[in-house]
C-alpha cells in the first residue's frame, strides 16, 4: 500500500514539475514566489481560482499538521509520519499548481470573469 502512496506522490510531483517546464508556463520559483499574492487575492474576492472551500481545506490542513492530535499518532515510527507527509504533499501540489493558474491570471490581465465560468 505505501508503494502505490509513493508511486501516487512521485507522479503528482512529476506532473508539476513538467507543467513548469512548458513553454510560457510559470516557473517553479515563480509560482512559489506567487503564493502569497494568490492567497491575499483570493481571499479579497479579485481571483475566482481558488475556492473558499480549498482555502478551508488547506487552512485545515495546516492546523491538522501542527496539531499534536492526529489519526495516525507520531509516536508510531513510520506510520506515523506518513499520514502528516501525504498531507503535506497534497497540500503542496494543490498550492503550486493553483499558483500556475494565479500567474498566468495575473500576465492576461486580472480579467474579472474565468474562462469556463458561467456569465449571468
Amino acid at each position: 500500500m505505501d508503494r502505490k502512496r509513493s508511486a501516487a506522490a512521485a507522479g503528482q510531483a512529476w506532473q508539476i514539475y513538467a507543467e513548469t517546464l512548458k513553454p510560457d508556463a510559470p516557473g517553479l520559483w515563480e509560482r512559489i514566489r506567487s503564493v502569497p499574492r494568490m492567497l491575499k487575492s483570493a481571499m479579497r474576492g479579485q481571483y475566482k481560482g481558488l475556492s473558499y472551500g480549498t482555502l478551508g481545506l488547506l487552512a485545515l490542513g495546516v492546523v491538522y499538521i501542527i496539531s499534536p492530535i492526529d489519526a495516525i499518532p507520531d509516536v508510531i515510527p513510520v506510520a506515523g509520519i506518513v499520514d502528516d507527509t501525504g498531507l503535506a504533499l497534497w497540500m503542496l501540489a494543490v498550492l503550486v499548481k493553483s499558483a500556475g493558474d494565479f500567474v498566468t491570471w495575473e500576465r492576461s490581465g486580472r480579467p474579472t470573469v474565468l474562462v469556463g465560468e458561467p456569465v449571468d
